[in-house]
């Protein structure tokens, strides 16, 4: 699969987004579950993370 396949590639974040991503960190869930949760790429809900000041637990 190549990675012009990616869909959603580049969208801007909503804020519905946002308060998810905020939701599920404080939760304590893993980047690849929020990232699936949100139907966004790990590397895309990490940067937005950072942005944004959010921790994202380290699961191991």
């Amino acid at each position: 699969m190549a990675k012009d396949d990616f869909v959603r590639h580049r969208q801007p974040w909503k804020s519905e987004e946002l308060a998810k991503l905020r939701t599920l960190a404080a939760k304590g869930m893993g980047l690849k579950a929020i990232a699936k949760a949100l139907t966004r790429s790990e590397e895309s809900v990490q940067d937005r993370a950072k942005t944004d000041g959010i921790g994202i637990a380290k699961l191991r």
